[in-house]
């Protein structure tokens, strides 16, 4: 029996043996238990600054999160606007709360809620340039508030620039539909409150210290 014994317990290649007279903590490819020179250490990147692998899905995420949010706003005002035209456009005001909410066509030459209408050319250079800046922060972008946020103006934006640019009278100086006419208040549209929403949550974010890269600071 302890013939047998001795026979099982025996490794059975040269290899085995040596593989089981290797000190702890040493593994073949290394010195003193140290990593072979050239191996990466997730850790000593994540220290040295450089994102770990599983930011950038993240971040992918946080921009789709933003233009899915522009697409819903820019679809949900386009759509407004076209059946406002189609429908209410040279009706009477159509009353949702009695006098304190209608809906009524306009068509506005200014900004959000009819200021500055002798300013059409310079609110349509600067929605355009709002858009532009939004897509180049968006590879920056990490933080998912911030995602809705940017999106909200992106597609605010894209909204009213879209009237600027293909309704009457002209390419540029078009006018924007307006059709929400709270009492007692300018007659506004949906991608003026997208934007005004998405303001108001940047306002926030900025007052609670979050970046749009996902850090937070304090002053």
């Amino acid at each position: 029996m302890a013939e047998a014994e001795r026979i099982i317990g025996t490794p059975d290649t040269p290899d085995a043996a040596r593989a089981g007279q290797e000190p702890p903590g040493e593994r073949p490819g290394t010195e003193g238990g140290q990593p072979p020179a050239g191996a990466s250490d997730p850790a000593a990147a994540g220290a040295a600054g450089t994102p770990a692998p599983a930011e950038r899905p993240r971040g992918r995420r946080r921009i789709a999160v933003l233009f899915a949010v522009a697409a819903f706003a820019y679809v949900l005002d386009l759509a407004s606007k076209m059946l406002v035209v189609a429908k209410l456009e040279h009706h009477a005001p159509i009353e949702i709360v009695g006098d304190w909410l209608k809906f009524e066509a306009i068509r506005n030459a200014g900004a959000a809620f009819g200021f500055g209408e002798a300013f059409t050319v310079i609110f349509t250079v600067i929605a355009a340039a709002v858009i532009v800046v939004i897509a180049r922060l968006a590879r920056k972008l990490y933080s998912l508030p911030w995602a809705i946020a940017l999106g909200l103006l992106l597609g605010g934006a894209l909204g009213n620039l879209t009237d600027r640019i293909f309704r009457s009278p002209g390419v540029f100086e078009g006018a924007v539909v307006d059709f929400i006419a709270p009492k007692h208040f300018a007659v506004f549209n949906l991608a003026d409150s997208a934007i005004v929403c998405g303001g108001i949550l940047i306002v926030l974010l900025s007052f609670r210290g979050l970046d749009p890269d996902g850090t937070v600071h304090k002053d």
